[in-house]
């Protein structure tokens, strides 16, 4: 990290979210390579909507970027993973999120950790928002030419819910082959009933399947064949 005095900046936008994004973007212009996991957000107004425009005030923030907070990423960073790196921060911006985005890179795919405060937002119920943004994420970096895949990760996400999957896989596979009868899962993303498969990938006594349509597609474990 490179010593950086305390900038302070305000910003408004229709919601405190937006005025958030557009402080972080004029602290980004000032002191490029901010650490957004350093920046510290006072609301002064949450803004009002008003009746056909009558009445609209908009939502004011304050954003300060702590002494030090700059950040320089490796000199040996593949053009791919900064990329990746810099479609997080925007998305990070865009949801008033201050983070720090981690990213290692592997021969066959580019992890990216978001590190932060309240990452709820950014995992989103059952995972769909991060689910949605590595997708992005997924999509982007192949457009761009590069065939590799990316893994979004927050506040160690991935782990819990794959230890999740795999336990409710166990739970189905033994419900199956005790009842001889199949079980269907919850509506589940692709990288999710990927995890379920695997799982089950071993086990003699049951197989799996997706079955459904997007965005009730679930996984259904059944006895396996003699």
């Amino acid at each position: 990290m490179t010593e950086a005095a305390e900038l302070s900046v305000e910003a408004t936008g229709e919601t405190v979210g937006e005025a958030k994004w557009a402080a972080l973007r004029e602290l980004e212009s000032l002191n490029p390579g901010l650490d957004k996991s350093a920046v510290t957000f006072q609301v002064i107004s949450e803004g009002e909507r008003g009746i056909l425009g009558v009445g609209y005030a908009p939502a004011r923030v304050v954003a300060t970027a702590a002494a030090g907070s700059t950040t320089v990423a490796e000199a040996d960073e593949s053009e791919a993973a900064a990329l990746v790196r810099d479609l997080m921060g925007r998305v990070t911006a865009a949801l008033g999120i201050p983070a720090r985005i981690v990213v290692e890179e592997d021969e066959e795919s580019i992890h990216a950790t978001i590190v932060g405060h309240e990452l709820g937002m950014l995992i989103g119920r059952h995972g769909q928002t991060i689910d949605a943004v590595q997708y992005l994420a997924s999509a982007f970096l192949f457009r761009s030419g590069v065939r590799k895949g990316v893994v979004v990760d927050a506040a160690g996400y991935r782990a819990r819910r794959q230890e999740t999957l795999e336990t409710l896989a166990r739970r189905a596979a033994q419900q199956a082959a005790e009842q001889g009868e199949p079980v269907a899962l919850e509506a589940m993303t692709a990288p999710e009933r990927r995890i379920v498969h695997q799982a089950l990938a071993d086990d003699p006594a049951v197989d799996t399947a997706s079955e459904g349509g997007e965005p009730h597609r679930h996984v259904v474990v059944v006895p396996a064949r003699d």
